[in-house]
């Protein structure tokens, strides 16, 4: 039983992802933007736009989607672009911090 276990964990301790990568280094997806507001403190709003095609029409349109990033010396203003990632939780809609300006 024992060594069942000690297998199992072993298991464990060697799986790989799908991109060869262990569980411990994750990839995370960068993504970027516009700053559309940065009158908060600590928090600039970045607008991300992205095409989408109809399921039924197979038209495609612009769809752009608003998030809240962590700023934590507050240098990025409006029309600045910006590339972010997922971070931990700040607040409640806050849930990413700027990497880096372009």
């Amino acid at each position: 039983m024992k060594k069942e276990k000690k297998v199992k964990q072993e298991k464990m301790n060697n799986s790989k992802s799908k991109n060869g990568n262990s569980d411990k280094e994750k990839i995370l997806r960068k993504r970027k933007g516009i700053v559309v507001s940065a009158k908060n403190d600590k928090t600039i709003v970045v607008a991300v736009e992205s095409f989408k095609t109809h399921p039924k029409y197979l038209k495609k349109y612009k769809s752009t989607k608003k998030y809240h990033v962590h700023d934590e010396n507050n240098e990025y203003k409006e029309g600045d672009r910006v590339e972010f990632i997922v971070s931990r939780p700040y607040s409640k809609k806050k849930k990413f911090k700027v990497l880096k300006s372009k």
